[in-house]
């Protein structure tokens, strides 16, 4: 069943093919007929036995298919049909590829690429952390065998916080190695004559038997050629084999090859399928064990000699991201099949784009492309490489000067980036965004565009037929942008209005001005500069003369902020009206009342219909002047985003408009501090919301609409609040946020001219070390090696005056923290203190924000006698991009509706929706994206909801790695992942790998929130629970005890959640015949009944009566013994204290973590 409306994609029958490979055995595919040609390719390339093979043709009765064809296309294809893998000669590009193919095969149980971010390759421990125990062991047995205690850093009210546990060491780590070397020969390329022998390039091998070997790529295949590092002899040795795969020719020249090769892609295989998919999306790790550099031939090539990396490999070699970005915009979307195809090509398009621009970001920071205007300041440059525009985030010419400066231009290319994000979501057709990503590297802002036909060609003051280009002195405007402007207004609320222009004529805007139009060569309407796309926030935007409301004047707003470009959020605004219309509609039932009063006198007839039309007229243009709509009749909430903008004349025929405008911006003002904020605090103190570190709390408040910048109204709200030390968490969460301010100091210390490269560890090193480091004066430290070689290549060298006295040199903790506090919208170093912030989760938060990779190691941050840091810990810098994300959205709406299904318990309903939506997110994202995460995630439940355990456990599984892999491997929700998984695998009878799962996910959540977080509570219960299971009673009241104390903390006394702390306290402690310490159990029962008629109610009293006549069994006994001596007869009938069943602990362990079994419908 779909939801209403929804568009349902007609099955399609499988087909069962035939492949038939040269060399090798025929086997049977199973494949659907809209799949590409090209897929089955992939599954060639990614088979054990056909892997090394990559220049071919699928043929089907002698005819080649095209590889970009659909299967349904090809004449004569069904069940039983036989396609034949047939080998083509080779090209200089087929032998590039294939060669790079054999590399990755080599080096695909490496984790170089995952650790360095490159390739689209991340990182998932799953399989380490369960020890390889994933698949499972029963309950039976098991206890002896294996250690199932944990580790003593992850033990409550443990002070340590170890890092190099974050990524455990990959199992069976013995490297496979297949040869000691493959390079690029020396004597390429191919001479003239060679060439028209069919030489294409030259290779240089070492085996494992160290056999020096060289290689010729031919277009028939590959051989070995007689030439040697000294002498060129291209001719072929003897024997003479030729090969068609590189494999094949090195299997035959060297047996430890082939042993080795066999042997490394039957690991490969056995790796699971979704470790090996590259994702959409370049995720870096903020840690990295210590690694050796080898040899590698391709990675050599890439740095050196593609500038453009795969994109000098295709037809063209460079690609027009521009009109590939504007192309798949235009492909159809009239049903739901043309609808999945276009946000499939448009997903593909804007995730190379994003990966081609965070290239070339790199490559213009590090010195790697000339600009197109060298002769200008180095603020002013601008560059393109590989058909994008780049620009740095500075303020050039002072386009920013009266808004704050560098610090306004810093800020405007994320405002211009949300305003691209605003009208994609909208989606107008025949309007124009330029694909556009916005990376921090180094200190630096880039600014990436795609770049409009033609603009190069002119200058851009004669490109622009709207909007302005000097902030409003010249305006113009064209009807065609209005119209299309127009379409997107509604649902960005956006008032049309008229300004003056430069010789005091009216112009018609719907934007602001700063926003231009510009028609492209390809006769496309184009709209960039979209900075004020939102209206602006007066609580950050002091007016003279304005006076704010009560509710803002009570927390100090209007408040001076370092720039003048603060505006207020979409998903504010989306609240805000529709806060209006709930004020709207009661004030027409109020209006209407008065009416109907005022008719009951009158006499009845045609007067009394007009009367009772004219009072309802009344009522609605009473209502929509009280909650400030722009039309009289009709509700319709909108801003001017030119309001307060200097230099924007307005209209005389905009006077009454303006005075509606001002109101609005103060009500939305005053909203924000006066029910946002406090409805923020009010869903943390219930638990609806709880942020664990930075992000989440950046997440949760933009949910909700609320700018960073008012963290510090945030943190005076919870001061004053009667329940503050419930809400430590957010308190710490709020703190994780702070190294954002942090970051904006790090570019005065790193940014030219400042910091060269060879200094840039050192820098890094020294900024965490005044940032983080107890050691008083943290020097710039260097290993003795260099500081020693330094020294004497120094000596007969003048001394360069500002060599050593820069910036970052001579930075002082208290002079950092100064500056941060001054920054910052709170004191933050006393927050630091006064809640426990951790060190080591401030470091991890600093080192995400700002892009920084460090070594994987346990840091002392509480030495005073030697820094934290060195510059040996500082490995690398990546860039952190935020773009524009396609979304699936169809796809979304069917995830939507399964969730409502299942919320109401119609699980059956809710499954067929959830496939269907997993189908259409596979179609646009393909088998790796957050947003299939989630869907495996409800999936999962929905099988353990329906007693299909096993099934919940592999598509679990599946969701934790995707979610290591594209959100990160210690982030808050792949720890909710992981608790996830552990409840399935002990439902499972996985009880070791139960509790493996849940030490890592305590040890996450101790590494990135701290053990005082109310979702310890839930992890320490699971673990106590499991590890009475287990009969490790001692640990188990531990854990118990400590989330018993959060859970009082967090929830208070009467909550359910302390009842059942107390109930699982009373358990563990009766298990142990301590009866002096089960005083728990009576609480418990008593906090059931006062709840609700709770299920635990009679379980928790039953339990309280058996042990009660246990304990007084045992005091009888006791007795008995102190009154006849221990020497006598007496009959010791010791305690009989039965466990909980193993069906009750995973009824428990589901009351924990919020599961309720429900009938399934």
């Amino acid at each position: 069943m779909k939801p209403d409306g929804e568009e349902v994609i007609p099955d399609q029958d499988l087909l069962n093919i035939k492949i038939q490979v040269t060399g090798s055995d025929a086997f049977d595919l199973q494949v659907s007929p809209q799949e590409l040609v090209q897929e089955i390719i992939q599954v060639l390339m990614d088979r054990e036995d056909t892997c090394h093979r990559t220049c071919f043709s699928l043929q089907h009765r002698g005819n080649i298919l095209d590889n970009f064809s659909e299967l349904s296309s090809v004449k004569g294809l069904g069940d039983g049909s036989v396609l034949k893998v047939v080998e083509e000669p080779y090209t200089a590009r087929e032998a590039r590829i294939h060669i790079r193919h054999i590399r990755d095969l080599l080096k695909s149980l490496d984790l170089a690429d995952a650790y360095n971010g490159m390739n689209c390759n991340s990182l998932s421990f799953l399989t380490e952390v369960s020890e390889g125990d994933a698949a499972g062991r029963s309950w039976i047995g098991i206890f002896d065998a294996v250690d199932c205690s944990p580790p003593e850093y992850i033990l409550p009210g443990s002070k340590d916080r170890l890092l190099s546990p974050l990524q455990p060491p990959v199992l069976d780590n013995k490297s496979v190695q297949c040869l000691k070397a493959l390079m690029l020969s020396g004597w390429n390329p191919p001479p003239g004559n060679r060439r028209m022998h069919g030489d294409l390039m030259y290779l240089y091998v070492i085996t494992m038997e160290k056999r020096h070997v060289s290689l010729t790529a031919s277009t028939r295949g590959f051989y070995i050629n007689q030439s040697t590092m000294d002498v060129f002899n291209p001719k072929p040795a003897s024997p003479s084999l030729l090969c068609h795969s590189l494999v094949e020719l090195l299997s035959q020249i060297s047996p430890a090859f082939k042993k080795n090769f066999t042997a490394l892609q039957k690991k490969r295989v056995q790796c699971h399928p979704l470790k090996r998919i590259a994702t959409p999306y370049q995720l870096y790790s903020w840690t990295t064990p210590h690694s050796e550099h080898t040899i590698d031939c391709v990675r050599a090539e890439d740095a050196f000699t593609s500038r453009l990396g795969y994109e000098e490999h295709i037809p063209g070699q460079t690609r027009d991201w521009n009109e590939e970005l504007q192309t798949t915009r235009e492909l159809p979307r009239e049903v739901l099949t043309q609808r999945l195809q276009r946000e499939r090509a448009m997903f593909k398009v804007n995730s190379d784009f994003v990966a081609a621009a965070t290239r070339g970001a790199m490559a213009i920071i590090d010195g790697n492309v000339m600009a197109i205007n060298p002769g200008e300041e180095v603020k002013m440059q601008m560059f393109i490489w590989n058909s994008i525009f780049f620009s740095l985030g500075f303020d050039v010419r002072d386009h920013y000067k009266d808004f704050g400066g560098d610090c306004a231009a810093y800020v405007a290319s994320g405002h211009d980036l949300k305003g691209v994000r605003a009208f994609s979501l909208e989606d107008t057709s025949g309007l124009y965004t330029l694909g556009t990503v916005v990376l921090d590297y180094r200190g630096y802002r880039v600014t990436a565009q795609s770049i409009i036909p033609g603009i190069l060609e002119r200058e851009q003051e004669q490109s622009v037929v709207y909007g302005s280009v000097d902030f409003g002195k010249t305006v113009m405007s064209n009807h065609q942008y209005v119209d299309l402007l127009l379409k997107s207004a509604k649902a960005l609320c956006v008032q049309k209005h008229l300004v003056l222009n430069e010789h005091d004529q009216p112009v018609l805007l719907c934007s602001s001005v700063e926003c231009k139009g510009i028609v492209g060569n390809d006769g496309r309407f184009y709209i960039l500069d979209l900075l004020r796309t939102f209206p602006p926030d007066l609580n950050f935007l002091p007016v003279e003369g304005e006076e704010m409301p009560e509710e803002c004047r009570r927390w100090g707003f209007p408040r001076q902020y370092r720039h003048k470009l603060c505006s207020f959020r979409p998903e504010l605004l989306e609240r805000f009206v529709q806060h209006k219309y709930t004020l709207f509609t009661k004030l027409v039932k109020e209006k209407m009342k008065e009416s109907d009063s005022m008719q009951n006198g009158q006499e009845e007839g045609d007067s009394e219909t007009d009367g009772k039309v004219w009072g309802g007229l009344f009522a609605l243009k009473a209502a929509c002047r009280a909650v400030g709509s722009v039309n009289d009749v009709v509700f319709d909430i909108r801003f001017n985003p030119n309001m307060y903008s200097s230099g924007v004349r307005f209209h005389e025929l905009e006077n009454e408009a303006i005075v509606i405008q001002k109101r609005l911006l103060r009500d939305a003002a005053a909203f924000l501090v006066a029910e946002q904020i406090p409805s923020f605090i009010t869903d943390c103190l219930r638990h609806k919301v709880v942020p664990a570190d930075g992000v989440t709390m950046t997440d949760a408040l933009h949910r909700r609409g609320i700018n960073i910048r008012y963290i510090g109204t945030i943190a005076q709200l919870v001061s004053q609040s009667e329940e503050r030390q419930r809400l430590d968490h957010i308190m710490v969460s709020r703190v994780g946020t702070g190294p954002g301010w942090a970051l904006l100091l790090l570019p005065a210390h790193l940014e030219f001219p400042g910091v060269e490269m060879s200094g840039l560890s050192s820098a890094v090193s020294r900024f965490l070390n005044c940032l983080l480091s107890s050691y008083p004066n943290p020097v710039a430290h260097l290993p003795p090696d260099e500081l020693v070689s330094r020294r004497k290549k120094s000596k007969r060298k003048l001394r360069s005056p500002g060599a050593v006295d820069t910036a970052w040199s001579s930075l002082a903790p208290c002079e950092l923290w100064r500056h941060i506090n001054s920054e910052a919208y709170f004191p933050f170093s006393a927050a630091v203190e006064r809640f426990g912030f951790q060190k080591v989760s401030l470091l991890r938060e600093f080192c995400i924000k700002a892009g920084i990779q460090i070594l994987l190691r346990d840091y002392s941050f509480d030495s005073r006698h030697k820094p934290t840091f060195t510059e040996e810990d500082v490995l690398n810098i990546f860039p952190v991009a935020k773009h524009v994300s396609v979304r699936a959205t169809d796809g979304e709406r069917i995830y939507q509706s399964a969730k409502e299904k299942v919320e109401k318990g119609n699980l059956t309903e809710g499954f067929e929706l959830l496939t269907e939506a997993l189908n259409q997110f596979n179609n646009v994202y393909g088998a790796m994206h957050p947003d299939m995460c989630d869907a495996l995630h409800l999936l999962a439940r929905l099988h353990y909801l329906k007693g299909d355990v096993s099934e919940a456990v592999n598509h679990q599984q599946k969701t934790v790695i995707m979610s290591e892999r594209t959100r990160g491997f210690d982030h808050p929700r792949t720890t909710q992942e992981y608790i996830s998984l552990a409840l399935y695998s002990f439902a499972n009878s996985q009880v070791c790998v139960a509790l493996k799962l849940l030490y890592r996910a305590r040890y996450l959540t101790l590494t990135v929130s701290g053990e005082d977080h109310p979702a310890m509570a839930v992890l320490d219960s699971s673990i106590g629970l499991v590890l009475q299971a287990v009969l490790e009673c001692d640990l188990a009241l531990r854990f118990l005890q400590k989330a018993l104390e959060i859970n009082l903390k967090y929830f208070g006394l009467q909550s359910l959640q302390t009842a059942l702390s107390y109930h699982l306290l009373a358990q563990v402690c009766a298990s142990k015949a301590e009866f002096l310490l089960w005083d728990a159990t009576p609480r418990g029962g008593t906090l059931y009944k006062c709840k609700l008629f709770h299920q635990q109610t009679r379980v928790s009293s039953e339990f309280l009566k058996h042990v009660t006549q246990q304990a007084v069994n045992l005091q009888r006994t006791m007795n008995e013994i102190y009154q006849n001596g221990s020497g006598s007869n007496t009959n010791t009938n010791l305690p009989l204290i039965t466990p909980p069943s193993i069906d009750t602990m995973l009824e428990q362990l589901n009351t924990i973590n919020g599961v309720s079994i429900l009938p399934v419908r």
